[in-house]
């Protein structure tokens, strides 16, 4: 697998851009934020992208790039380690002028990183969650648990389309794919 396949995947791949879509929608609801995204790592240009976008800015920033280790993304995707962060106006790591830029300024953010094995391929951003949500250590736990399910359904989808002679695609993998995100929706409304 080349450096970047997960993120040039997710580019040319609508069940990759429909699973990604389904995950920010999910975590935007479960932590009733004002919005949520997922950056893909573009290694060899090292940068990330905005692939997916629910709520403020989704109409701007799906496919805008930013520098791999710029903000607190870029800080999540160096330590491998997700983070909550309450008062962004005190965050030195906050690029406050890329979020200006957005037309959205969050106040608090919630992210995790989206890994597989040892590789991070990514952020799972959520940005002004609800208060009760942003300091409480399990809701970090379970936005961790949220951005892991995330990355392996995608690398699963990234790796039936890199097998050329493998079975196609098709509508069963389309289903399993979104049905493992509304099992894991179900599971973590439940437990809270």
């Amino acid at each position: 697998m080349n450096d970047n396949s997960a993120q040039s995947n997710a580019e040319t791949d609508p069940l990759s851009q429909e699973l990604l879509r389904s995950v920010v929608d999910v975590a935007r609801a479960i932590f009733g934020a004002a919005a949520s995204s997922v950056f893909l790592l573009d290694e060899a240009r090292h940068e990330l992208v905005f692939q997916a976008v629910s709520g403020q800015g989704a109409d701007v920033l799906v496919g805008r790039r930013l520098p791999a280790r710029s903000g607190i993304a870029g800080w999540v995707v160096m330590s491998g380690e997700p983070v909550i962060v309450d008062d962004l106006s005190s965050n030195a790591d906050f690029d406050r002028d890329f979020a200006k830029s957005t037309q959205y300024v969050p106040n608090a953010l919630m992210a995790a990183p989206l890994t597989h094995g040892d590789r991070v391929l990514g952020v799972l951003e959520v940005l002004d969650p609800v208060p009760q949500c942003r300091s409480s250590l399990d809701e970090l736990d379970l936005l961790a648990l949220f951005a892991r399910q995330a990355a392996v359904a995608l690398r699963v989808v990234a790796d039936r389309r890199r097998q050329p002679d493998g079975p196609a695609l098709g509508s069963g993998d389309r289903t399993a794919a979104l049905r493992m995100a509304e099992d894991l929706r179900r599971l973590l409304e439940s437990s809270a």
